[in-house]
């Protein structure tokens, strides 16, 4: 499994209506052969700054499976607007993990 890790910078006066289209948004992310889950948190130092992590299967499901399915294209079109920079998008592998849960 992998993870995508995107760095998100919301429009100043945006990051409501973005939290609310991102929650609409998910349908079409969560559909994708190959997605195990994701994760949208908000920066509690700097406003308007949220990360995304997704997993996914390999970075096939998120390169192709998704960026080429008519559901990253609605994805796109509700989310793309409210970015000021376009995110920084990248995959980790896991070498190390340890949970007390």
């Amino acid at each position: 499994m992998i993870l995508e890790v995107a760095l998100l910078q919301v429009k100043a006066g945006q990051e409501q209506q973005f939290e609310i289209d991102f929650d609409k948004a998910s349908q079409y992310i969560s559909s994708i052969d190959g997605y195990k889950g994701h994760t949208l948190r908000r920066c509690l130092e700097a406003k308007g700054k949220y990360i995304l992590l997704v997993d996914w299967i390999d970075v096939d499901a998120h390169e192709i499976n998704f960026r080429q399915s008519p559901q990253y294209l609605e994805w796109k079109a509700m989310l793309h607007h409210y970015y000021d920079p376009f995110p920084t998008v990248e995959h980790y592998e896991t070498v190390f993990e340890n949970s007390n849960q």
